[in-house]
């Protein structure tokens, strides 16, 4: 599949900036494609109390401030979607989740229908809610009528050396933090999933162009 006309939007929320370290190899991939890509974030919701209480969080919130706010304009611009998020109890983080509940005007319109999405998550331990993250932002995708592109096991080796998650790349922070080797394999397989929307990405704009 051909990702020449694939213009991805990798929009995201990162507290202490896991998901970050993710969002821009899931943008790198897509690059490597052929791919235009727009690396931005969703705004912080947590009053700045919340975020100086946390060290780690007020220093990656202030390393990223450069980075463009997601509009709407860029989820028309795209044909691509990747989508980031921290596990919050099994569940999508209210940043992102704000942001995404804006969007009932363009879904309205159709605009976001028959484009590529998929989703990439962390957490801290291995088992904290990864996967039920990754479905929950799914039902979203459902409804716009997007297609779908989880990273699957298409390429068994990349996927499985990450931790074997099919539905999107994961990162557990606790593993992380003493593996850096497992942590290099998860962003070879968040590179390869930017590839992979890439390449749906360009194929479906072919198509509508027919």
């Amino acid at each position: 599949m051909n990702a020449r006309n694939a213009r991805i939007a990798v929009i995201h929320y990162s507290a202490t900036g896991t998901v970050h370290r993710l969002a821009e190899a899931v943008a790198d991939g897509a690059v490597d494609a052929g791919a235009e890509v727009r690396l931005l974030r969703v705004a912080e919701l947590a009053p700045d109390e919340a975020v100086d209480s946390n060290p780690q969080w007020r220093a990656h919130l202030d390393a990223t401030a450069h980075l463009p706010a997601a509009g709407h304009d860029d989820l028309r611009w795209a044909n691509g979607y990747a989508f980031g998020t921290p596990t919050r109890f099994g569940n999508v983080s209210s940043q992102l989740r704000q942001f995404l509940d804006t969007t009932a005007g363009l879904w309205q319109a159709g605009e976001l229908a028959d484009k590529a999405a998929t989703g990439f998550t962390a957490s801290y331990e291995e088992h904290g809610g990864q996967e039920s993250t990754l479905l929950s932002l799914y039902n979203t995708f459902f409804h716009w009528g997007s297609v779908v592109v989880p990273t699957g096991y298409v390429d068994y080796d990349v996927v499985s050396a990450a931790g074997g998650n099919p539905y999107g790349t994961s990162l557990a922070q606790s593993r992380a933090e003493g593996d850096p080797e497992h942590v290099k394999r998860v962003l070879a397989a968040a590179r390869y999933q930017g590839a992979r929307l890439a390449s749906f990405a360009g194929a479906l704009a072919d198509a509508r162009q027919d």
